[in-house]
């Protein structure tokens, strides 16, 4: 498909008509219904405490860590751009920056929020900045995620006071003007801050010595799942991008971006995602090899319990790993739209899968002779709280749409203008 220019009239163009009120209302009608149930749902684990539910001390982690670690990883493209349009200063991608920013805002924001919940204690939140346990990589994430969201919120707000009606205003006018000056530190502060975060969140599982499944030898100070985990998010979060912005398009019918951008994504994320699958398949053959062994186990015990087979780890590696990067990256499937955004659905599916087979699998198998099987389905109370952090992302998304300029041109003028 040819790269859309300023003249497609699929473009957005200053002044055009946003869809009606009432059209807008009704598309976000069911997303605050799923929105209302997520805060009662999580009203009752706050109230009643977390015996609402499937969580218990054995199985500590489950849905909403799985779901959290992967929200985290997908939001990586927020700070990957911006790394890549301010730092190694890929003007190409500026039209897909704003865009970025939201989606790791409502990322980040969302996670948080589920964390809260699932801390059991939300008002003692403070103890871990005031009593933080230096041994523990739990400390540095804390430190990093809280940093990076307050870094998101302030890349948030000069978009905030782009908003037409704000901008009428002189002293917003030269407020945005001068924050925006600071948008590039707060990209170059936010990138430090993500790859720390995202690494640790590999490294507790990497240390976690008495589960043989995750642990690692260490590679220079950190495990090696520090390394897969910061690589894994990078090579996906421009995959997220492609489909959020796939999807907007979609549910509009305007075009938003030029196709050159997703080309450039997809070839930025297929070879980033070529080089995590080479990485995780050495650190795998290792595992198997030297780790597993070294510690009592057979690696095929890890594989012997429904559904965790052997196929799990193929479809990690192969299907979600390199097919997606193949695909990503070869020039005739890129140029292919169908193509381009089922591999970036592959991709994500493929981080995900990893998160859920480190969150849970690790969790779910003996580690000791007489250890039981553990199995876990989450209760209505974990499902309908991150539906409600879902819907949360979709309404904030749709008014920063509806009332922001999210995309810019390729000259990167802003040609999505709020309206009143």
């Amino acid at each position: 498909m040819a790269s859309a220019t300023l003249t497609d009239s699929r473009w957005i163009a200053r002044g055009e008509e946003r869809t009606s009120l009432s059209r807008f209302l009704l598309w976000l009608a069911p997303w605050t219904v799923l929105l209302a149930l997520g805060v009662y749902a999580a009203g009752l684990c706050l109230y009643f405490g977390l015996n609402q539910t499937n969580l218990d001390n054995r199985f500590a982690f489950g849905l909403w860590i799985f779901l959290d670690l992967g929200v985290i990883a997908l939001g990586a493209g927020a700070f990957f751009t911006g790394f890549l349009v301010y730092i190694l200063k890929r003007a190409e991608l500026r039209p897909i920056l704003n865009t970025a920013v939201v989606v790791g805002f409502i990322c980040y924001s969302g996670a948080v929020g589920i964390l809260g919940i699932d801390v059991g204690q939300p008002l003692r939140f403070w103890f871990t900045f005031w009593h933080p346990n230096t041994h523990s990589m739990l400390t540095e994430v804390t430190f990093c995620i809280t940093c990076y969201l307050l870094v998101l919120c302030l890349e948030y707000i000069p978009i905030l006071l782009r908003n037409r009606q704000l901008r009428k205003v002189p002293s917003m006018l030269v407020f945005e003007h001068q924050l925006h000056k600071l948008v590039p530190v707060l990209a170059g502060v936010g990138t430090l801050l993500s790859f720390f975060h995202q690494g640790s969140l590999g490294g507790l599982y990497g240390v976690l010595r008495g589960r043989p499944f995750a642990f690692r030898q260490g590679l220079f100070i950190w495990p090696s799942t520090f390394f897969l985990f910061i690589l894994s998010a990078i090579a996906t979060g421009p995959s997220f991008l492609m489909l959020v912005t796939a999807t907007v398009e979609k549910v509009t019918g305007r075009r938003l971006v030029p196709q050159e951008v997703f080309r450039r994504l997809a070839f930025i994320s297929g070879v980033l995602l070529a080089i995590y699958v080479a990485a995780k398949s050495i650190d795998t053959l290792i595992w198997l090899n030297v780790t597993s062994p070294s510690v009592g186990f057979a690696p095929w015990q890890y594989y012997m319990y429904k559904p965790f087979g052997t196929p799990i780890l193929f479809v990690e590696i192969v299907l979600l790993g390199l097919v997606p990067a193949f695909l990503l990256t070869y020039r005739k499937t890129a140029m292919r739209r169908g193509w381009l955004l089922t591999a970036a659905g592959l991709a994500c599916a493929g981080v995900l899968l990893n998160r859920f087979v480190l969150t849970v699998q690790t969790l779910a198998v003996p580690t000791l002779p007489f250890d039981e099987f553990l199995q876990y389905a989450p209760s209505w109370q974990e499902v309908a709280s991150f539906g409600g952090v879902t819907a949360y992302g979709v309404i904030v998304y749709s008014l920063s749409y509806r009332y922001l300029p999210m995309f810019a041109s390729p000259k990167g003028e802003n040609t999505h203008v709020s309206g009143d």
